[in-house]
């Protein structure tokens, strides 16, 4: 888990500002990964670190785009590869499949992401001292798993995120601040599963936020998600607007 293969890529440099982003291959139990790293190269000094995990679909252009929005607002931004180099679902059984493997061994998900985490926190470029974690529905999931491994991050965002664990134990372990947004009709995460997510966190004294958007259901970030919400997963401009608002104001305070 310890050992990683720096070979950085160069991906691409945007053509405004001097945001940099660059493909990183490294590795995690001897699966070779391959996240993406974005910054904005014209800032000198240490700032602070942010991993960004994927949906259930792996790295995509959407994550590429998240990493580079949190370069442009000041962080060194990593979007981990829970899956592997190559793995990117291309149709929702495939992702469904892979998203399964990983909720159903917590264990080798912490390993996964903590791998990313490992490796951002080396960076020249970050302030090790001022990690962050942000993820989207399956990657929602897995921030807050990493905070449940005790990773010593001090804020976490997830967005439309599942909220089970099977080791709500863990919950003690908890480092960092919490930012949980959600969609309030989202019929993935039931109204026990928050229930009981609150519960786990109340019990633990966890400093955390929990903010729910009307009208919106899973996967309200994702312009790719469509427009029915009878379908159960569709974007929701006003309710991405919101909680991107949201995590900029709670990370911030966490920063302070």
């Amino acid at each position: 888990m310890k050992t990683f293969l720096f070979s950085l890529l160069f991906f691409s440099t945007v053509s405004h500002a001097a945001i940099k982003t660059l493909n990183v291959e490294y590795t995690q139990g001897g699966q070779i990964l391959e996240g993406v790293l974005s910054y904005d190269d014209s800032t000198s000094g240490k700032r602070p670190g942010i991993v960004i995990v994927h949906d259930w679909y792996g790295i995509s252009d959407d994550t590429k785009m998240r990493a580079e929005q949190m370069a442009k607002l000041g962080y060194v931004a990593f979007a981990a590869d829970i899956y592997g180099k190559g793995i990117r679902p291309k149709n929702s059984t495939d992702a469904g499949a892979q998203a399964g493997k990983y909720k159903g061994n917590r264990t080798l998900l912490r390993a996964r992401a903590k791998a990313a985490f490992d490796l951002l926190a080396l960076n020249p470029k970050v302030d090790p001292k001022k990690m962050l974690a942000m993820g989207y529905c399956f990657g929602g999931t897995t921030v807050l798993e990493m905070a449940r491994e005790g990773l010593p991050l001090i804020g976490v965002v997830s967005f439309h995120g599942g909220l089970e664990t099977p080791t709500p134990e863990d919950a003690k372990n908890i480092k960092a601040k919490l930012l949980v947004a959600h969609g309030a009709l989202d019929p993935y995460v039931s109204a026990n599963e928050v229930s009981a997510f609150q519960k786990e966190m109340n019990e633990a004294k966890v400093d955390y936020q929990f903010v729910s958007y009307s009208g919106a259901v899973h996967a309200f970030t994702i312009k790719g998600a469509g427009n029915d919400i009878k379908a159960g997963a569709a974007y929701n401009e006003k309710a991405d607007q919101r909680s991107f608002a949201a995590m900029k104001s709670f990370f911030e305070e966490v920063l302070k």
